[in-house]
Formats: C-alpha cells, sequence, structure tokens
C-alpha cells in the first residue's frame, strides 16, 4: 500500500514538504491548515481545512485515513497542535516528525531584549520605546490590549479581531519584505522598538536586520518548548530522513 503522510502545515516549509512528498510515486500526503487565513496559498496533495477535536479527535483522523506518518510543520509557537500531534502520535502508534525552522540569533549591533512570553513583551515594553512596531501575529495583540500609551503599528494580511491596543495603526501588507521595506515603513511611522516572535527563517527576518541598521530595540519573545521527549529536525531534508525517505 502506498504510504500515506499527514502534514501538519501553514508554514512554507510545510509547503515544500508537501511538494517533495506527492512528487514521490506511490506516496499520499494530506495537508492539514487551521483555517485562520481565508485563502490560503495552492498546496501539493489533498488538502483538509479545520480542527481535528484535541489530541484525541486527531488519533482518531490517523486511524480512520490510514496515516502511516504525521509530520508537525506549525509554526514555532504553535504549541497547542505540537502538544496534539505527540499525544495522537503516541495513541496511535504511528511516528511523530517534528519540522522546525532554527530560531534566529543576535549579531553585532543587534538591541535584543529576550523575553518568555507575549505578557513579559507588555510588561516590559513602556519602558523600551512609546512607537512600536508589533510584528506578533493578528492572534497575539489581546497581550497588549491594555496598553494605553504606546502608538502601534500593526502590519497582517487580514484585519486582526479585537481586543487590540486602543492606539493601533494598521497596515494591511502581503510579505515578504526586503529589508529596504522595512527601513521605509520603521521610518516612515517613527518606530523606536520592534516587538516580535522568535518564529526564524529568513522571510520574516528582514524587520531584524532593518531595526539593526537603525539601531532600535528588539523585543524577541522566545519559543516555546517542545513537549518531553520530542525533538525537531531543521528542515525538509531532515524530515525526509525522519521519514525514511532520501533526498529528492
Amino acid at each position: 500500500m502506498s504510504p500515506h503522510v499527514l502534514v501538519l502545515g501553514g508554514t512554507a516549509e510545510a509547503r515544500e514538504l508537501a511538494a517533495v512528498l506527492a512528487a514521490r510515486p506511490g506516496v499520499r500526503v494530506t495537508s492539514s491548515l487551521a483555517g485562520r487565513v481565508s485563502r490560503p496559498g495552492a498546496l501539493a496533495g489533498d488538502v483538509r481545512i479545520g480542527g481535528f477535536g484535541g489530541a484525541e479527535g486527531l488519533a482518531a483522523w490517523v486511524g480512520e485515513h490510514g496515516v502511516d506518518a504525521v509530520v508537525d510543520a506549525t509554526h514555532p509557537f504553535a504549541s497547542g497542535i505540537t502538544a496534539n500531534a505527540a499525544r495522537a502520535a503516541t495513541a496511535a502508534g504511528r511516528p511523530l516528525v517534528v519540522l522546525r525552522r532554527p530560531g534566529w540569533r543576535p549579531g553585532p549591533g543587534d538591541r535584543w531584549h529576550p523575553v518568555g512570553s507575549l505578557a513579559e513583551a507588555a510588561e516590559l515594553l513602556p519602558g523600551v520605546g512609546r512607537r512600536v512596531f508589533l510584528t506578533t501575529g493578528r492572534l497575539g495583540l489581546a497581550a497588549f490590549a491594555h496598553l494605553a500609551g504606546p502608538h502601534f503599528v500593526v502590519r497582517s494580511v487580514e484585519p486582526p479581531d479585537p481586543p487590540m491596543p486602543p492606539d493601533t495603526e494598521l497596515v494591511l501588507a502581503r510579505g515578504p519584505f526586503t529589508v529596504t521595506d522595512e527601513l521605509a515603513l520603521l521610518r516612515e511611522h517613527r518606530i523606536d522598538v520592534l516587538v516580535t516572535k522568535d518564529s526564524g527563517g529568513e522571510a520574516t527576518a528582514a524587520k531584524l536586520a532593518a531595526a539593526r541598521r537603525l539601531g532600535l530595540p528588539v523585543v524577541v519573545v522566545r519559543r516555546p518548548p517542545l513537549p518531553d521527549g520530542v525533538t525537531a529536525v531543521p528542515d525538509v531534508a531532515g524530515a525526509l530522513e525522519r521519514l525514511g525517505f532520501s533526498e529528492p
């Protein structure tokens, strides 16, 4: 029988992995998306949109649909999905591969303020800057909704839902963005502090380079830890190796 791989996705790495797997003769791949973006891009293989109903629901779906392996290639901060994937894979007796792009590391000239959560970022922020480029994702705005002093610039593909800070300026745009783009935004809005999560990867790293060039402080939310006993691979090649496939 053809092997069936379930990819919990939404990231660039998930798309790349799905494309590689779908191109292999005899391999079936299903990509699962949470449905938070109304117009997701095209994906290779089958696509499933929506939640599973927790770890139990995911384990049941895996069994019912003949899934042979589960790949969690979700965002590094989707800790709830990762925890459910680990429990579901164990319950279903299927291997789990966690694909996580490497995190960012500060370099010469960076003025980083690492924090452990969005709540810690909000607590620290008033002492760091007053004009904030907030790039923690539209689902993370609620952690800053009580801050009435700073002016927030929030960039999003789609309008975020409340709650959000009272003094918020919304910029609707879809990346990727170059360093030149980010420098222009930071200067136009007179930004004096950047707030971001350690998403890693090159796709959104230009804002860090722009902040470094302007000497701006950056509040960086550290990644949540992986579940006990779970390790991650950093790229698609590592995921293929864990799945027992050679590189294309």
